[in-house]
């Protein structure tokens, strides 16, 4: 079965930086556009960047651009985030998605378009 599992998660302070990971399996990865989301205590789940199946289109929440960047390796089925300059309004649980499409270029920013999630990976931002 489809399997996508996050790590990378950790506690920095204001300013740092992380990497998260999301090691998909049990699909073609070369087939599916990949998003993460973020949900904060007492929030709902919101966008944070997504990806197109080939990687060549990228598209970011206001919030994070500039300041986040998604990349997808082929080679490892893996999609990543880094995030530098974080705040303290970036702690969140942060989740990767996935959703099988037919476009190279399209990517998607609604939670309703996709298909598979993980679990999770928890960011805690210090100020």
């Amino acid at each position: 079965q489809v399997q996508l599992v996050e790590s990378g998660g950790g506690s920095v302070q204001a300013g740092g930086s992380l990497r998260l990971s999301c090691a998909a399996s049990g699909l073609t990865f070369s087939s599916y556009a990949m998003g993460w989301f973020r949900q904060a205590p007492g929030k709902e789940r919101e966008f944070v960047a997504a990806t197109s199946r080939s990687g060549d289109t990228t598209y970011y929440a206001d919030s994070v651009k500039g300041r986040f960047t998604i990349s997808r390796d082929s080679a490892k089925n893996t999609v990543y985030l880094q995030m530098n300059s974080l705040k303290p309004e970036d702690m969140a649980i942060y989740y990767c998605a996935a959703t099988v499409t037919g476009s190279r270029y399209k990517y998607f920013y609604n939670s309703r378009d996709y298909n598979y999630w993980g679990q999770g990976t928890q960011v805690t931002v210090s100020s």
